[in-house]
This record gives C-alpha cells, sequence and structure tokens, in this order.
C-alpha cells in the first residue's frame, strides 16, 4: 500500500525548546522562500494548542475535506504550491482550546503523518510546539521510517533562550535527527525609518551556540515590522518586500536548506 508521504521527497522539522521564538514565523518564510525557488512545499502544524500557521496564510476558516486516501490539505493558491494541515481547520470554532491529555495528542499526531494525503511535494516542514516531550517524541517516530532531511533549531539572541534551545539540541542527538542548523530570530530591531538595525536582545547567542555544539548557523533575522505585517495580513513578505534587511537572511537560510537537500539526494 502506497503512504501518503511517498511523494515527499525531504522532511524538516522546526524545533526550539522554548515557546514565542518565531518557529511559525521561520516555518512559513521558508515554504514562501522554497516556493520562489520553484518548489512544492507543504506544511504540517503539530502544535496542537497553539496552532498558527492558519492565520499566517489567513486561511483559518477553510475546512479539510475527506478523499479516498484520507485528508486533502488547505492550499495557498490554484498552483497548489503550498499545502497546509494544521488542527486549527479541525476545529468548530478559531476560539476553542484543545484540552487533551497526552495520548489523545499522540493519536493526532500520527494520523496527520498516516492520513494526511499530501501527493507529489518537494519540501514537507513540521512546525512543532515548544518543548522536548510528547508531541515531539511523537512527531519524531511517526516520521522515522520516512527518513526526516533534519531539524532547523530556532533560537533568540538571548541567553535564556539558548539555553533552552541547548537542551533540545540534546533531543536531537538522543532521538537521531541531524540537526541542519541553527537560526537566531529577532537578532536586533530594523528601524523602518532608517533601516538601522539595534540589538533588543543582545547577539550573536544562536552562532555561539551553533559552534559549540559543532551544527552550522544558517543565519540571522532581524525585527522587521514589514515582517510581521505580512503575517498578520497573509501576505507573500518574500514576493512584497525585497529590499527589507530580513529578506537576505531568509533567502540565505532558504539556500543553504536546497543545498543540504540536494547534496543527499545526489
Amino acid at each position: 500500500e502506497r503512504s501518503n508521504l511517498a511523494g515527499v521527497r525531504h522532511i524538516l522539522l522546526v524545533l526550539s525548546g522554548k515557546g514565542g521564538v518565531g518557529k511559525s514565523t521561520i516555518s512559513t518564510e521558508l515554504a514562501l522562500s522554497l516556493r520562489h525557488s520553484g518548489k512544492k512545499v507543504g506544511i504540517l502544524d503539530v502544535d496542537l494548542c497553539g496552532p498558527s500557521i492558519p492565520r499566517m496564510f489567513q486561511l483559518q476558516d477553510n475546512d479539510v475535506h475527506q478523499c479516498d486516501s484520507g485528508w486533502v490539505p488547505v492550499f495557498v493558491d490554484q498552483d497548489k504550491s503550498i499545502s497546509l494541515m494544521s488542527i486549527g481547520f479541525l476545529l468548530e470554532k478559531p476560539d476553542d482550546a484543545v484540552v487533551w491529555r497526552g495520548p489523545k495528542k499522540n493519536a493526532l499526531i500520527k494520523q496527520f503523518v498516516a492520513d494526511v494525503a499530501w501527493g507529489d511535494l518537494d519540501f514537507l516542514i513540521v512546525d512543532t510546539p515548544p518543548g522536548t516531550s510528547d508531541e515531539h517524541i511523537s512527531t519524531v517516530e511517526a516520521l522515522r521510517p520516512y527518513k526526516p532531511l533534519g531539524a532547523i533549531l530556532v533560537t533568540t539572541p538571548q541567553a535564556v533562550s539558548v539555553g533552552d534551545v541547548r537542551r533540545e539540541l540534546t533531543f536531537c542527538k538522543k532521538t537521531g535527527l541531524q540537526v541542519l542548523g541553527i537560526v537566531e530570530n529577532m537578532s536586533g530591531f530594523v528601524c523602518p525609518h532608517c533601516s538601522e538595525c539595534t540589538n533588543i536582545f543582545s547577539k550573536g547567542g544562536g552562532e555561539e551556540l551553533a559552534k559549540h555544539a559543532g551544527v552550522p548557523f544558517l543565519g540571522c533575522v532581524p525585527l522587521d515590522p514589514q515582517l510581521s505585517q505580512s503575517l498578520e495580513e497573509g501576505r507573500d513578505f518574500i514576493r512584497e518586500f525585497p529590499k527589507s534587511s530580513a529578506f537576505p537572511a531568509l533567502a540565505r537560510i532558504a539556500q543553504q536548506i536546497l543545498d543540504g537537500a540536494s547534496q543527499r539526494s545526489s
């Protein structure tokens, strides 16, 4: 029997040891960057208690439909270049809270992995919740037979965040998940008037951690009001704001992922 992930070439997990560092932002912008490189991308949102991905594409009012091979993901455009699956599409009301114990969460994650009809994708990006517990173990175990490309770890520059992400590195080592690299998000604030970058949260924590752990450092993404606005309004930041200082950082991260994927394929 053909698996629903048989047509997916590369699976990426976006992880962090803590909340609020911008995993969903990085997942969204990475998907848009890969689409602009001509790739077909899926995003699987396994943050069951705080599903942000539908909102970031302004698709929170869409429903998931059934087909012969399972759930049909929600498509961002008519070309079906980006497809999404999230518990946000399954809730009756957008304000409904998911008050579930571990076994029910784990069962849904396994269902997301097995029963979504993704079709042919170049990349499936898995946006995970904070931490290193139930949902993460279930996700990694369910995806292991499909040989994920690896994990991108997201941190912010300050020491508290870097300390939590260090635990995520240990999680990856214990579960045998390759770390593709570390992204330092919210790395300075870019003034919308003069474009000067101010380091609100200090600087360099992500790069230092990558050096210490012996993993690649993928780059710094600054806080940019244009990026925040595009996410709030479901707009394509990569297309609309090519002059933003966050644009080259996101493009460089996507290029490194493409280079790593092509090396693995060859």
